[in-house]
């Protein structure tokens, strides 16, 4: 059978092959920490669990509106107005199975041969996947390390032709923890003036996972580019709900239409007790957030500590998320065979740098979503490995 070209271009989010494979040596008796997984290890908070229990037992088995349950839907417009004191209708927010089906919706939108769109490198590694898969050109906007992770207006600014159709960013980062500063978000939004034709996806998935003071911005601030933008984000990561498989995306009157459109085609609509699960986490008590935050905050500092420790590694202190992306450049390893070395040998799974992109050589991503023990345990176990393990 002959397969359309597209997915032949379809990529991978590597890290569910690492936890594929930390599960199978973790299953034959090994012993297997995971620091690779983008997954917090709290439980949902009981009261999330809760609505949805009650909600299957008040008879909730059916489909809802594509664009998900109005009270979801108004329950999100507040939520942002109380954090961030921007008005959003509730008529332009959809709610999806997650964070990637707005990636998903948004360059399958805009990409297409002849067009071209920019991501950031190291980056999220569906977008490009997504991009390839459309047979739009990927154009990698460098995150580098040197910018402590934030992406540089001026240097995304000039990745623009006349062929652009979409800008994708991310801040806070995966995978490397980056949070780009309100000043640099303000140059990149005043010279997108320039190109009123661009879209722009932002996502904002990690942006209560901030630290050191530090601010997220979101892109909802600036009135002059809400015309053309789409915003991500969701319960996954700020609720430990990953396995809920829940997000939702902001869309501007243009679009909107579009995205219902294919929700309906696509999807139909979102599990309706999820639904409610959701509503409970967005109106529901938030000290479940905070104590999260607040231990991923703790576990950051370890890890920086120590990494910075180990022989031929150094690693910049992360400002969001909970992830460290400590450069390796200096063991004499490539990242992706000392990724696979540390699962192999020493029962670590990691993720390679290159696994995110074209400039994600010489790094590697650690997930400090594990317990400070765990945590401590397994870059003990890396320390021995480099210092016992000559580069292959």
């Amino acid at each position: 059978m002959k397969v359309v070209d597209n997915f032949n271009r379809i990529g991978e989010e590597n890290a569910f092959a690492v936890l594929a494979r930390a599960n199978e040596l973790a299953d034959s008796g090994r012993s297997v920490i995971n620091l690779g997984i983008g997954q917090p290890d709290f439980p949902t908070p009981e009261n999330i669990v809760q609505a949805a229990v009650k909600a299957l037992q008040d008879g909730h088995h059916g489909y809802t509106a594509a664009t998900g349950i109005p009270a979801l839907r108004e329950a999100v417009a507040n939520d942002l107005q109380r954090r961030f004191s921007v008005q959003v209708n509730a008529d332009n927010i959809i709610v999806v199975p997650g964070g990637k089906v707005t990636m998903f919706a948004a360059i399958l939108m805009f990409g297409e041969p002849g067009a071209e769109i920019l991501y950031p490198d190291p980056g999220f590694p569906i977008y490009r996947s997504m991009i390839e898969y459309t047979g739009a050109k990927p154009v990698a906007i460098p995150i580098r390390e040197e910018n402590q992770f934030a992406f540089s207006a001026e240097e995304t600014l000039a990745l623009i032709t006349p062929a652009t159709r979409l800008i994708i960013i991310n801040s806070p980062a995966n995978p490397c923890g980056g949070v780009t500063p309100k000043e640099e978000i303000d140059k990149l939004v005043a010279g997108l003036e320039q190109f009123p034709e661009v879209a722009i996806l932002s996502d904002e998935i990690y942006d209560q996972m901030v630290y050191d003071d530090q601010q997220h911005v979101s892109l909802l601030h600036y009135p002059q580019i809400r015309d053309r933008l789409i915003l991500l984000n969701g319960w996954s990561k700020t609720y430990a709900m990953t396995g809920w498989r829940l997000g939702y995306s902001i869309w501007p009157d243009s679009l909107y239409e579009n995205v219902r459109k294919l929700a309906v085609n696509a999807w139909s609509c979102v599990n309706a007790p999820a639904q409610f699960a959701a509503l409970e986490a967005l109106t529901g008590p938030q000290h479940a957030v905070a104590s999260m935050v607040k231990e991923f905050d703790n576990r950051r500092k370890v890890v920086v500590k120590e990494l910075n420790q180990l022989l031929g590694v150094s690693c910049v202190v992360p400002k969001g998320a909970f992830y460290a992306f400590p450069n390796i450049s200096q063991t004499g390893w490539q990242a992706k065979p000392l990724a696979s070395a540390l699962l192999e040998d020493a029962g670590v799974a990691l993720i390679g740098g290159p696994d995110f992109g074209i400039h994600g050589e010489g790094y590697i991503r650690v997930s400090y979503a594990n317990s400070t023990e765990n945590i401590l345990e397994a870059i003990g176990r890396m320390k021995q490995f480099l210092e016992t393990k000559p580069a292959v």
